[in-house]
């Protein structure tokens, strides 16, 4: 769910030390956390859109609009779950959908525009030290404090509507289909979730960079750092989020 992009976490992901993982915080915490917000009040006010209305049964797991989230409950700005994108990148997205199922593969989504209460909901959370309920699954390895700032921030590339979180099914003749082993679950904070990681099997690359190859083709870069997360390049709208909810 990156939300801080920086030469230091790239660092802190090659090394996995306290001091780099302390480096990366401190980037990123140097970042203004002023964002210009703009007053669109719904999807088509934001010149989004919603990806069923360009790939109808697209699949859609989005994580923060339930309990099955690094929070371990609905987060601020969810009342649904559904993918909002610019429209040029929810058009592209399509096309990397229409380009896998001839391969009897699919995407599954997990996330897409985040509200920027969303963002400021997470920040909440990873303040409260008290709150360790997700740990075990979810980081681990890493004391909650060092996710400030390396992983979480109060600015979310997300919120500008052209960041998405997914992940890729490969399907059966029925129409079944299975998550490919991609080597971590969704929003797992740690360095094997880093799309290249050695601490990956073969097998598992093999998947990510499956995935990460579809994407490129349409224009969608991603973050080395975790393999589920990618931008569409060039953004629509670089300098602006949004705080419509997600209903």
């Amino acid at each position: 769910m990156k939300t801080c992009i920086s030469n230091a976490l790239v660092i802190a992901a090659k090394v996995a030390a306290p001091a780099a993982l302390a480096l990366a915080a401190a980037a990123c915490a140097s970042q203004p956390a002023s964002v210009k917000v703009s007053p669109a009040a719904t999807p088509e006010e934001g010149g989004m859109a919603d990806i069923r209305s360009l790939a109808p049964d697209i699949a859609l797991e989005i994580r923060y609009a339930g309990a099955d989230n690094f929070v371990g409950r609905p987060v601020d700005g969810y009342e649904a779950g559904k993918c909002f994108l610019h429209r040029p990148v929810a058009e592209a997205l399509a096309r990397v959908e229409r380009d896998l199922r001839a391969e009897n593969l699919r995407l599954k989504i997990f996330d897409c525009y985040r509200p920027r209460r969303a963002v400021l909901d997470f920040m909440r959370w990873v303040q409260d030290a008290k709150d360790q309920r997700t740990k075990a699954k979810y980081y681990p390895d890493l004391d909650k404090a060092a996710l400030l700032g390396g992983y979480i921030s109060p600015t979310s590339g997300h919120s500008r509507g052209a960041t998405l979180d997914l992940t890729m099914m490969r399907c059966d003749a029925g129409g079944r289909c299975e998550p490919l082993d991609m080597g971590t679950g969704f929003d797992y904070f740690g360095p094997i979730a880093n799309t290249d990681s050695p601490l990956a099997t073969p097998a598992q690359i093999a998947n990510r960079h499956r995935l990460r190859d579809a994407m490129h083709k349409q224009g969608f870069e991603n973050y080395a750092m975790e393999w589920w997360h990618y931008t569409f390049k060039p953004e629509p709208t670089p300098e602006t989020s949004f705080d419509f909810p997600v209903r």
